[in-house]
């Protein structure tokens, strides 16, 4: 049974397929102790996943988020743990961000339309309710339609950073992400850094505030998994991992509690929260 560690899953608060007390039962059923739920740009999800986690002794949940950022050449994502993301301030920068992903659904609708693949955007909304809407949505509608044969095809086709139907967002840098994650007393991680292949700015974000690395990731090879582990310890970063997990209608099939990440990694993480809450910028 796979288990530990899982650092990086997603509920239907954003572009995930289980409700929060759905997906904290198949972490239990994954033998998962030690959960971070990381939603895009919400923490909706938090307060049922809590409810649920007192039911499944002795596991632990960790509060997270997952902003989105944009550089040149792509973009690279930023996970944020242990924040205190009750401060009205916080949820406030939350809901800014959602309105921009309702913005953004009507503008990439908008350029389907134009190249003869209409979708209705309240049918994208229908799938988040309140949640984060964001390009996973419209590639399930965009299946639904018959446009597309697959999620992937979707992304690769159409919704990919340049492809004919994305539409920029508005802008967010990393380090904007990483000083609002700071101010709110918690952990910036730069996600899944093997997807993006930017490891270039690595030491600027560190310089940033960047406080973290995720190592362990299901689509890192075992020598990028080295080499991230070795970059934590020569610039005293805390790494950590986990399933990215969103269900099986993205394409992304990783089950939770994989890769194997060890409870070391929680308890680095832990410790590190301490320390960030202690040095916030103010």
């Amino acid at each position: 049974m796979s288990g530990g560690v899982d650092l990086h899953s997603h509920t239907i608060a954003s572009d995930g397929a289980l409700s929060p007390r759905e997906l904290v039962r198949e972490a239990a059923r994954r033998g998962v102790r030690v959960l971070a739920i990381t939603d895009h740009d919400s923490t909706e999800a938090l307060a049922e996943a809590f409810d649920e986690v007192a039911k499944h002794p002795p596991m632990t949940l960790v509060p997270g988020i997952e902003i989105n950022c944009d550089v040149d050449g792509g973009e690279i994502h930023i996970l944020g743990y242990f924040l205190e993301y009750q401060a009205e301030w916080f949820q406030t920068f939350l809901r800014e961000q959602r309105a921009e992903r309702k913005e953004r659904v009507y503008r990439i609708a908008a350029r389907l339309a134009e190249l003869g693949m209409p979708i209705d955007p309240d049918e994208v909304f229908a799938l988040v309710k309140e949640g984060s809407a964001g390009r996973p949505h419209i590639a399930q509608v965009m299946v639904a339609r018959g446009h597309v044969k697959s999620y992937r095809e979707a992304f690769n086709r159409f919704l990919r950073a340049g492809g004919p139907a994305n539409v920029p967002r508005k802008k967010l840098s990393p380090a904007q992400a990483i000083a609002i994650i700071r101010k709110a007393g918690g952990v910036p991680v730069l996600a899944h850094p093997g997807l993006a292949d930017l490891d270039g700015m690595i030491p600027d974000l560190v310089k940033a505030g960047l406080l973290g690395i995720e190592c362990y990731y299901q689509e890192h090879s075992a020598a990028q998994t080295r080499n991230y582990l070795q970059m934590c310890k020569d610039l005293g970063l805390v790494a950590t991992g986990g399933s990215d997990f969103h269900g099986l209608h993205i394409g992304r099939t990783n089950p939770m509690g994989t890769p194997a990440v060890p409870l070391s990694v929680y308890e680095a993480l832990r410790t590190k929260a301490g320390e960030a809450r202690h040095s916030r910028p103010t």
